[in-house]
Protein backbone atom coordinates (compact mmCIF):
# COMPACT_ATOMS: atom_id res chain seq x y z
CA UNK A 1 0.00 0.00 0.00
CA UNK A 2 1.40 3.39 -1.02
CA UNK A 3 2.22 5.95 1.67
CA UNK A 4 1.60 9.64 0.95
CA UNK A 5 2.66 12.43 3.24
CA UNK A 6 0.13 15.25 3.47
CA UNK A 7 1.38 18.52 4.93
CA UNK A 8 -1.24 20.33 7.01
CA UNK A 9 -0.80 23.74 8.61
CA UNK A 10 -3.46 25.06 10.99
CA UNK A 11 -3.92 28.83 10.98
CA UNK A 12 -6.31 30.89 13.04
CA UNK A 13 -6.95 33.19 15.95
CA UNK A 14 -5.80 32.43 19.48
CA UNK A 15 -8.33 30.28 21.31
CA UNK A 16 -10.29 28.96 18.32
CA UNK A 17 -9.26 25.38 19.08
CA UNK A 18 -6.51 24.56 16.58
CA UNK A 19 -4.54 22.50 19.12
CA UNK A 20 -7.71 20.83 20.34
CA UNK A 21 -8.59 19.78 16.78
CA UNK A 22 -5.13 18.24 16.37
CA UNK A 23 -5.26 16.47 19.75
CA UNK A 24 -8.73 15.11 19.04
CA UNK A 25 -7.63 13.82 15.63
CA UNK A 26 -4.25 12.36 16.68
CA UNK A 27 -4.93 11.23 20.26
CA UNK A 28 -8.76 11.15 20.32
CA UNK A 29 -8.73 13.20 23.51
CA UNK A 30 -9.74 16.66 24.69
CA UNK A 31 -8.11 18.75 27.41
CA UNK A 32 -10.14 21.82 28.44
CA UNK A 33 -6.98 23.24 30.07
CA UNK A 34 -4.64 22.82 27.10
CA UNK A 35 -1.81 25.36 27.08
CA UNK A 36 -1.68 27.87 24.24
CA UNK A 37 0.79 26.97 21.51
CA UNK A 38 3.99 29.01 21.55
CA UNK A 39 5.56 29.16 18.10
CA UNK A 40 4.36 25.90 16.59
CA UNK A 41 3.92 22.25 17.49
CA UNK A 42 4.10 19.23 15.22
CA UNK A 43 2.17 15.95 15.28
CA UNK A 44 1.54 13.13 12.84
CA UNK A 45 -1.13 10.54 12.22
CA UNK A 46 -1.35 7.91 9.51
CA UNK A 47 -4.77 6.77 8.29
CA UNK A 48 -5.90 4.53 5.48
CA UNK A 49 -7.76 6.25 2.68
CA UNK A 50 -8.96 4.04 -0.15
CA UNK A 51 -5.90 2.08 -1.36
CA UNK A 52 -3.33 4.44 0.20
CA UNK A 53 -1.97 5.34 3.60
CA UNK A 54 -2.12 9.08 4.25
CA UNK A 55 0.38 10.34 6.79
CA UNK A 56 -0.78 13.74 7.99
CA UNK A 57 2.16 15.95 8.97
CA UNK A 58 0.38 18.58 11.05
CA UNK A 59 1.85 21.94 12.03
CA UNK A 60 -0.19 23.62 14.75
CA UNK A 61 0.75 27.30 14.75
CA UNK A 62 0.40 29.81 17.55
CA UNK A 63 -2.71 31.92 17.09
CA UNK A 64 -2.56 35.50 15.95
CA UNK A 65 -3.95 38.23 18.14
CA UNK A 66 -7.04 39.50 16.32
CA UNK A 67 -7.65 37.50 13.23
CA UNK A 68 -11.09 37.74 11.74
CA UNK A 69 -13.03 36.04 8.99
CA UNK A 70 -11.62 38.66 6.59
CA UNK A 71 -8.08 37.77 7.72
CA UNK A 72 -8.83 34.19 6.67
CA UNK A 73 -9.61 35.52 3.21
CA UNK A 74 -6.18 37.21 3.10
CA UNK A 75 -4.43 33.95 4.08
CA UNK A 76 -6.29 32.07 1.36
CA UNK A 77 -5.32 34.73 -1.18
CA UNK A 78 -1.64 34.33 -0.19
CA UNK A 79 -1.88 30.54 -0.44
CA UNK A 80 -3.53 30.66 -3.85
CA UNK A 81 -0.94 33.15 -5.19
CA UNK A 82 2.21 31.54 -3.80
CA UNK A 83 1.28 27.94 -3.05
CA UNK A 84 1.23 24.95 -5.35
CA UNK A 85 -1.61 24.90 -7.89
CA UNK A 86 -3.19 21.81 -6.30
CA UNK A 87 -3.18 23.06 -2.69
CA UNK A 88 -6.15 21.90 -0.63
CA UNK A 89 -7.71 24.54 1.60
CA UNK A 90 -9.97 23.40 4.42
CA UNK A 91 -11.95 25.63 6.77
CA UNK A 92 -13.00 24.22 10.13
CA UNK A 93 -15.81 26.04 11.91
CA UNK A 94 -14.73 24.79 15.34
CA UNK A 95 -16.74 24.97 18.57
CA UNK A 96 -20.01 24.27 16.76
CA UNK A 97 -21.32 23.11 20.14
CA UNK A 98 -21.28 26.75 21.34
CA UNK A 99 -24.18 27.96 19.19
CA UNK A 100 -25.00 31.05 21.28
CA UNK A 101 -21.48 32.55 20.95
CA UNK A 102 -21.04 31.95 17.22
CA UNK A 103 -19.01 34.68 15.48
CA UNK A 104 -19.44 33.52 11.87
CA UNK A 105 -22.72 32.17 10.59
CA UNK A 106 -22.48 28.68 9.11
CA UNK A 107 -24.10 29.79 5.83
CA UNK A 108 -21.54 32.62 5.40
CA UNK A 109 -18.61 30.26 6.01
CA UNK A 110 -20.07 27.60 3.70
CA UNK A 111 -20.73 30.14 0.93
CA UNK A 112 -17.18 31.47 1.21
CA UNK A 113 -15.68 27.96 1.18
CA UNK A 114 -17.75 27.07 -1.89
CA UNK A 115 -16.60 30.26 -3.65
CA UNK A 116 -12.93 29.29 -3.24
CA UNK A 117 -13.46 25.55 -3.75
CA UNK A 118 -12.41 24.78 -0.17
CA UNK A 119 -13.49 22.10 2.25
CA UNK A 120 -15.80 23.41 4.98
CA UNK A 121 -16.69 21.36 8.03
CA UNK A 122 -18.31 22.48 11.28
CA UNK A 123 -16.42 20.79 14.11
CA UNK A 124 -16.27 20.44 17.86
CA UNK A 125 -13.02 19.10 19.26
CA UNK A 126 -14.62 19.04 22.71
CA UNK A 127 -17.51 16.77 21.65
CA UNK A 128 -15.62 14.91 18.87
CA UNK A 129 -17.95 16.22 16.16
CA UNK A 130 -16.69 15.96 12.56
CA UNK A 131 -12.97 15.98 13.43
CA UNK A 132 -12.19 12.79 11.49
CA UNK A 133 -14.54 13.94 8.73
CA UNK A 134 -12.47 17.10 8.30
CA UNK A 135 -9.34 15.08 7.59
CA UNK A 136 -11.23 12.58 5.41
CA UNK A 137 -12.41 15.51 3.28
CA UNK A 138 -8.81 16.72 2.98
CA UNK A 139 -7.77 13.22 1.85
CA UNK A 140 -10.62 13.15 -0.64
CA UNK A 141 -9.43 16.40 -2.24
CA UNK A 142 -5.78 15.37 -2.59
CA UNK A 143 -4.97 14.90 -6.28
CA UNK A 144 -4.00 11.39 -7.35
CA UNK A 145 -0.30 10.63 -7.61
CA UNK A 146 -0.66 10.71 -11.41
CA UNK A 147 -1.60 14.41 -11.14
CA UNK A 148 1.38 15.42 -8.96
CA UNK A 149 3.55 18.20 -10.37
CA UNK A 150 7.18 17.49 -11.27
CA UNK A 151 9.49 17.79 -8.28
CA UNK A 152 7.17 15.92 -5.93
CA UNK A 153 5.29 18.98 -4.64
CA UNK A 154 8.04 20.14 -2.30
CA UNK A 155 7.55 23.15 0.01
CA UNK A 156 6.75 26.71 -0.99
CA UNK A 157 7.19 30.24 0.34
CA UNK A 158 4.17 32.27 1.37
CA UNK A 159 5.86 35.59 0.68
CA UNK A 160 8.31 36.59 -2.00
CA UNK A 161 11.86 37.02 -0.77
CA UNK A 162 13.80 40.03 -2.07
CA UNK A 163 16.42 38.85 -4.50
CA UNK A 164 20.06 39.48 -3.73
CA UNK A 165 21.85 41.63 -6.31
CA UNK A 166 24.29 39.46 -8.26
CA UNK A 167 27.88 40.45 -7.71
CA UNK A 168 30.68 39.52 -10.00
CA UNK A 169 34.28 39.25 -9.22
CA UNK A 170 36.86 41.85 -10.37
Amino acid sequence: MALRELKVCLLGDTGVGKSSIVWRFVEDSFDPNINPTIGASFMTKTVQYQNELHKFLIWDTAGQERETFSTLKNWVKELRQHGPPNIVVAIAGNKCDLIDVREVMERDAKDYADSIHAVFVETSAKNAININELFIEISRRIPSTDASPPGGGKGFKLRRQPSEPKRSCC
